[in-house]
């Protein structure tokens, strides 16, 4: 188990670290955009879809590396003061009877959405201008899904060792390590 759960959490960290440099590059890039098209006056509409593509990646991609970070928005009436028997119990809950099932949900709706895509490798709508991977952009909602519902399975592996009196792996970025 403990193999499992270092393999999901390093795949979600390292695609965490990665994607998160496209947080500068995208602020790089908006500000060359900006400087361009006012002082002179040259506009590149492929310029101003990368930032889409960009932004779309960072909210989608790091969303399984947010939720390994514990990251996202929770209700702490319950949680914060609980013990952490009563949070392995939550996030046991959580993770099998909303996050998977929602998150195999968005993968299997999608999927068609994203295959019709791919096979007539859909385009940009701003035609020559405009970026032609909009079926690359399309696929990272299956990432998307496919990424959280890892690290849904790693947190409920983890709530159940800690319910069962084993002891989870440490998250090594919590512990002050350099992660994996």
């Amino acid at each position: 188990m403990q193999g499992l759960i270092g393999a999901i959490d390093g795949l979600n960290e390292r695609v965490g670290r990665w994607v998160s440099w496209l947080t500068l590059v995208m602020v790089l890039l908006q500000f060359a955009i900006v400087l361009f098209r006012y002082v002179f006056g040259i506009g590149w509409i492929a310029a101003q879809g990368a930032i889409v593509y960009m932004h779309a990646a960072v909210f989608l991609g790091l969303a399984g590396y947010t939720l390994r970070h514990d990251g996202h928005v929770r209700v702490d009436i319950y949680y914060g003061s609980a013990s952490p028997r009563a949070k392995a119990r939550v996030d046991l809950f959580g993770s099998l009877c909303l996050l998977l099932p929602m998150s195999t949900a968005i993968f299997v709706l999608a999927f068609p959405y994203v295959m019709s895509s791919w096979r007539v490798l859909e385009g940009s709508p701003e035609g020559q201008n405009g970026i032609p991977g909009v079926f690359l952009l399309k696929s990272m909602i299956l990432a998307f899904a496919l990424l959280v519902a890892l690290q849904g399975l790693s947190l409920a592996v983890k709530s159940w060792m800690v319910l069962t009196g084993k002891t989870p792996p440490p998250n090594e970025a919590e512990a002050g390590g350099q992660g994996v």
